[in-house]
């Protein structure tokens, strides 16, 4: 599939639950968001099925998200009939961490290829305080055992934030060295409540970068080109460093992905508020034939652009009931 700016669109994002164990300032109020009744949730069986006929359509990688994914049961089964499907060549997790020690080597058995981990802190007192009440303990022992399971490269996802977590920068590059992590460094985005985001608080991914370049110099590295991060190895590393620059240096012209909400909305772009209801249509009886012919239209319907650098935004769907 391409769009009509002639970007093709191999990549889907299927949130399988907008549930969480954890309650990080910047993604939900500390009583949490009100979660999706259970009987709109899409069941897997429907998950499925978008994605055998999304896979018609020229889907080849798939990205499981929540919420917190690995809350939902049933997980692995999910990821067996997605890697069944015909044209599927690369299924993802992203996730938290803290329950993936129970669950690494199941999902590796299952079919899964990688993990990203959203990690914002490496002190136990700070991860505490961002998550209100996580173990960054039962995080690394997820990472260990990943790692066991073959999942890797395993990538650790952090948004620094100016004034609250910014002075971890070189703390999580330094990971790079002795490991073959690849530590990405998102940029701060409006995603949770309004009072939170600030742009000032927002930390251009050329500061952080320079801020990097303080412990050794930055080496491209050719050919890797997956997804939005712009990736670099310092200099006798392991591992990678990569820069994600949604708010000072988007990268809309080259996105190749649409979004699937746990409750069955496709959305053609995380900025956007367009939602094209899926769930009631296969309620209703749609075919696969109608099916793809939505998928369609949600392609065709893709912006340009999100326009973060030309106005003020404010989420009405938390993050949480997009996927992360």
């Amino acid at each position: 599939m391409k769009d009509r700016f002639n970007r093709k669109i191999d990549y889907l994002r299927v949130s399988i639950t907008d549930r969480c164990n954890l309650r990080c300032i910047y993604c939900m109020p500390a009583e949490g968001v009100r979660p999706i009744e259970h009987r709109d949730i899409l069941r897997y069986e429907e998950m499925v099925r978008i994605v055998r006929i999304a896979a018609g359509y020229g889907i080849t990688n798939v990205r499981l998200t929540g919420g917190e994914p690995l809350v939902r049961k049933g997980l692995p089964t999910l990821i067996k009939a997605v890697r069944e499907i015909d044209g599927i060549k690369s299924i993802s997790l992203t996730t938290n961490g803290v329950l993936l020690k129970g669950y690494a080597h199941i999902l590796s058995s299952s079919g899964l290829d990688r993990i990203n981990i959203s990690l914002d802190s490496l002190r136990p007192d700070r991860y505490r305080e961002i998550t209100r009440g996580g173990s960054i303990a039962e995080v690394w022992q997820g990472i260990e055992e990943a790692e066991k399971a073959g999942l890797n490269p395993i990538k650790i996802n952090v948004v620094p934030i100016k004034g609250f977590n910014d002075d971890e920068i070189i703390p999580f590059a330094q990971l790079t060295i002795e490991k073959p992590y690849h530590v990405r460094f998102i940029e701060f985005m409006p995603i949770g409540p309004k009072d939170i985001w600030e742009r000032g608080k927002c930390i251009p991914c050329a500061r952080i970068k320079s801020i990097v370049q303080g412990i050794g110099r930055l080496e491209p590295v050719k050919g890797k080109k997956a997804g939005p991060a712009v990736y670099y190895r310092l200099e006798g590393a392991r591992g990678l460093i990569g820069f994600i620059s949604p708010i000072s240096n988007h990268f809309c012209s080259e996105c190749n992905r649409i979004r699937l909400t746990a409750d069955g909305k496709l959305r053609p772009c995380l900025f956007s508020d367009e939602e094209i209801d899926l769930k009631t249509a296969m309620q209703n009886g749609a075919s696969d034939e109608d099916i793809g012919r939505i998928l369609e239209g949600a392609v065709f319907s893709k912006p340009k652009g999100h326009g973060l650098d030309k106005r003020r935004f404010e989420v009405v769907r938390p993050m949480s009931r997009i996927g992360g």
